[in-house]
């Protein structure tokens, strides 16, 4: 029978008066690969953290992999794999000790050493935990995540103070588990990350889901595809330059405007003369490629890392 790795409905979670999940619905295929970003008070840890049967929900229903934590706990433990935002492991313990004892813990799992290869710490496997740096001991948090051979992943922020070398190979680690047809429940702070890894992408604020769809559909809600950074003086008015050739929106950030637009070439020339007609002084210009982080600050109204 075909089932949703994680389907919950209605969620709800209040701390007193304060309401952290406001009626949440979601639903993740078997095999997806799927980022839920929301910036900080959002609701999107408590969230993570029902679905792993680590907090009771006030209100709803959730499901994770056609099972609920009330009646089958223990088998759904050995089901998943988890990485917290931050892991701390046994001391003295090496890290080869510390993967086999979480190997321990699941009726199946995986080889140890293809593991330690896999996550690049087989030359670190004789090392104690209280010895490595704070990329490697990420590298063998996920390793442990992973040992128990797990068809659900749950990766909070999991390249964080990571190098960008060990960072891309955690990214082939998670391309590799999803193609053996594995499902991923990813957040991060890193939006070149969500955009390379996710098949879709959830937006929470506010206890709410905001945005859904793939990196593509969310980018293209913009409306264009390129945006304009700028910082002038004095500053610019918003509704003068919503009204320029080719702007589909405008917004004011902490350093000045932002401008997304369909044709460049048509909106470009417009600005520069609005700017000059004006006589204000152009601080700075850029122009970039419309990425997740301006979906994000378009719905949010901040930086994800805020």
């Amino acid at each position: 029978m075909s089932y949703p790795a994680i389907s919950c409905k209605g969620l709800v979670k209040h701390y007193g008066a304060v309401s952290a999940v406001r009626g949440l619905d979601l639903e993740i295929a078997q095999g997806e690969c799927f980022g839920l970003l929301g910036p900080n008070g959002a609701g999107k840890t408590t969230t993570i953290e029902i679905l792993e049967g680590l907090l009771e929900p006030t209100h709803g229903e959730v499901e994770i992999l056609g099972q609920r934590w009330a009646s089958h706990e223990r088998a759904l433990r050995a089901r998943l794999g988890i990485t917290l935002q931050e892991t701390r492991l046994e001391e003295k313990l090496t890290v080869r000790e510390t993967l086999m004892l979480f190997r321990s813990f699941y009726p199946r799992g995986r080889d140890v050493d293809e593991l330690l290869r896999k996550v690049s710490l087989d030359d670190k496997q004789g090392a104690r935990y209280g010895q490595l740096s704070g990329g490697q001991k990420q590298r063998l948090a996920v390793a442990c995540a992973l040992v128990g051979d797990p068809e659900l992943l749950f990766l909070d922020e999991p390249t964080t103070g990571l190098d960008p070398q060990s960072r891309r190979n955690l990214w082939d680690l998670v391309i590799d588990f999803r193609a053996a047809g594995g499902t991923i429940l990813l957040t991060t702070h890193y939006m070149d990350e969500a955009e390379r890894l996710c098949d879709r992408i959830g937006v929470i604020d506010h206890g709410t889901m905001i945005a859904l769809g793939t990196p593509q559909e969310l980018i293209a809600s913009l409306g264009g595809d390129e945006v304009i950074e700028l910082a002038a003086e004095p500053a610019l008015d918003l509704s003068a330059l919503k009204a320029l050739p080719g702007v589909c929106v405008a917004r004011v950030e902490a350093e000045g405007v932002a401008i997304t637009v369909e044709r460049l070439h048509l909106t470009l020339p417009a600005l520069l003369a609005h700017i000059e007609a004006r006589q204000t002084r152009l601080l700075r210009l850029s122009t970039h490629r419309a990425t997740l982080e301006d979906v994000f600050v378009h719905l949010t109204g901040r930086q994800l890392r805020e």
